[in-house]
């Protein structure tokens, strides 16, 4: 289950899934990098990047409209930079990183460029800085907002591994097996999954970790002509910002983590984190529904009630599929997905509360287009390359591979920790057991001894990243490093949460180096 920033921006036009989206396929790219003036990293640093108006996004990016102008008409501006694809031979091949940016306001107190990842692992920057960009525009007084897509996502060599019609096939099929026969198929799927990723994309799946986007960071740092790296993590962000800082410690600026990725947390132990996330922003979402009496469309006057009747929706579903979109059935796992999209925002409760109330009348629509967009499904069923980036990040950054019998050895632990996705997240374990590229490291290391502070901010009640990853992260970053800011809230990420405490306390550390006392809290 991905932890991306930009499936929130997505979410609202799952949820208006009949509105037409902007016909281009964006795949002329908006301008290529200038050749670089030597050999190697020198040279790769020397570059002078050619910016031009941004075109639509590309199929592998979501697709839909370029993006719209700046308040004040000011137009957006892309390019592509050249990094190694393999940073231990930077004399040989390279990849093209897509980057978008913002220009700052104020050119005269410009601090520099404040870049952003807006997680996944496998979230478009290029789409997703756009989508935010209303939420940042009082940093885009002194900095220029610049986003990229990671290499494997986007348009920086986006990894493929099936083709629209077999991905429809892929996610239809039943990801928490109750028997033999499913558990066969489940595994045959994943096997062809792995072999599609390499035939499709084997040159750049060795070379799509963590690591290395963290060295494409500071080589942008160089080519954007910044002495320090200026960063805004979300998410899987988190770990990425974390990761350089452990690389780069004394090019570090000023950073911010927000929904932070327990950076000592495995596979596992990252996954079970996930599955009670996922349960406690469930349960906030029934509480509220309980509050809310007969206004509340579910069945149930307890949490214990409205949650079971949600269990037996799903159990419903597991044996009969039910109508979704189209031809398309809504099936058990993609209605865990759906009703999973919803909770990484308050604001899509409402959404969560109609899917439910319509599949239990039949009707399988909502949740699925909301499943559909955390898949990275379009209306005219065309795939963005989100979840293949996502699985080729994390399989090449993580050693683990269990097996899917492993994995269903482990499965007593996730259904106590969640009744509701314990099983899916459980399963979930194996998706990296037939992958061709072996894995990193058991975690990432994040020390960063040396750096300038970074700004650690966890939510209480996020799903997707629970909040004890937060005070980790700032453990691990170090004594004098980590800055721990705590929001007492809904959902996946504070700065964009409504809590105007950590805008202002974010903002006065960004634009004028305003440290904050390390365990401040906002509500």
């Amino acid at each position: 289950m991905p932890i991306s920033a930009t499936q929130r921006a997505a979410l609202l036009t799952a949820t208006t899934v009949l509105l037409v989206a902007g016909c281009s396929d964006g795949d002329d790219p908006a301008s290529g990098p200038a050749t670089p003036t030597g050999s190697g990293l020198a040279g790769l640093a020397s570059q002078r990047l050619e910016w031009a108006p941004c075109p639509p996004p590309s199929a592998a990016e979501g697709g839909g409209p370029a993006p719209s102008p700046l308040p004040g008409g000011t137009p957006w501006e892309c390019t592509f930079m050249e990094a190694p694809l393999d940073y231990a031979d930077p004399d040989g091949e390279t990849v093209e990183l897509a980057l978008i940016r913002a220009p700052a306001r104020d050119r005269d107190r410009r601090i520099g460029s404040l870049i952003y990842n807006f997680g996944g692992p496998g979230g478009s920057g290029v789409t997703g800085l756009p989508a935010f960009a209303s939420d940042y525009e009082s940093l885009r007084s002194r900095y220029d907002l610049v986003s990229f897509d990671p290499r494997g996502v986007g348009r920086s060599e986006g990894v493929v591994c099936a083709t629209d019609k077999e991905l429809d096939a892929y996610y239809a099929l039943d990801f928490t097996p109750d028997d033999a026969e499913e558990e066969r198929a489940l595994s045959e799927a994943q096997k062809a999954y792995a072999r599609g990723c390499e035939t499709e994309s084997g040159t750049v799946l060795p070379h799509v970790g963590t690591e290395n986007a963290a060295r494409d960071l500071d080589l942008m740092r160089q080519v954007l002509g910044d002495d320090k790296l200026h960063y805004f993590g979300i998410s899987y962000g988190t770990e990425l910002g974390g990761v350089y800082a452990h690389l780069f410690p004394e090019n570090v600026g000023r950073a911010v983590l927000d929904a932070v990725v327990d950076p000592g947390a495995g596979t596992e132990a990252g996954a079970l984190g996930q599955a009670r996330g996922f349960q406690l922003a469930l349960d906030n979402f029934a509480a509220d529904c309980v509050a809310r009496g007969d206004e509340c469309a579910l069945p149930g006057s307890t949490v214990a009630e409205i949650e079971d009747f949600i269990l037996g929706l799903l159990a419903g579903l597991d044996e009969k599929p039910i109508p979704g979109i189209g031809d398309r059935e809504l099936t058990q796992t993609q209605a865990i997905g759906g009703i999973a999209q919803t909770l990484y925002s308050k604001e899509y409760w409402q959404y969560l509360e109609q899917g439910l109330d319509a599949a239990d009348g039949g009707d399988g629509g909502l949740l699925l287009a909301l499943s559909d967009s955390l898949n990275g499904r379009d209306e005219n069923g065309g795939y963005s390359n989100i979840q293949a980036a996502n699985a080729a990040i994390n399989c090449v950054d993580f050693k683990e591979r269990y097996t899917l019998g492993q994995a269903k050895e482990r499965l007593p632990e996730f259904r106590e920790a969640s009744a509701v996705f314990g099983d899916y997240l459980g399963w979930a374990l194996a998706s990296c057991a037939d992958w061709p590229v072996p894995g990193t490291w058991d975690h990432p290391d994040v020390s960063a001894p040396g750096s300038a502070p970074i700004l650690v901010v966890g939510t209480t009640g996020d799903p997707a990243t629970p909040y004890e990853g937060a005070k980790a992260m700032a453990d691990a970053l170090g004594e004098g490093v980590g800055v721990e800011v705590t929001y007492e809230g809904e959902g996946h990420g504070a700065y964009n949460g409504g809590s105007a405490c950590v805008k202002k306390t974010v903002d006065a550390y960004l634009l004028e180096g305003k440290v904050p006392v390390s365990g401040t809290v906002c509500t």
